[in-house]
């Protein structure tokens, strides 16, 4: 995963991608990465869930 920081509007966004050709790449700021490391537990159990539906 390739993570950069950058701005937008003046205030900081993080920018998660998969690779550097990433067309979805994930882009969030300060607020929404305090509600991800809030939920960060209910969302690590959620991944888990569906990735073992998809095992099946």
């Amino acid at each position: 995963m390739i993570i950069e920081k950058t701005e937008y509007k003046g205030q900081p966004v993080l920018i998660l991608k998969r690779n550097e050709n990433d067309k979805y790449q994930f882009a969030f700021g300060l607020s929404k990465a305090r509600l991800i490391i809030e939920g960060f537990e209910e969302i690590k159990k959620f991944v888990e869930e569906h990735d073992k539906e998809e095992k099946k």
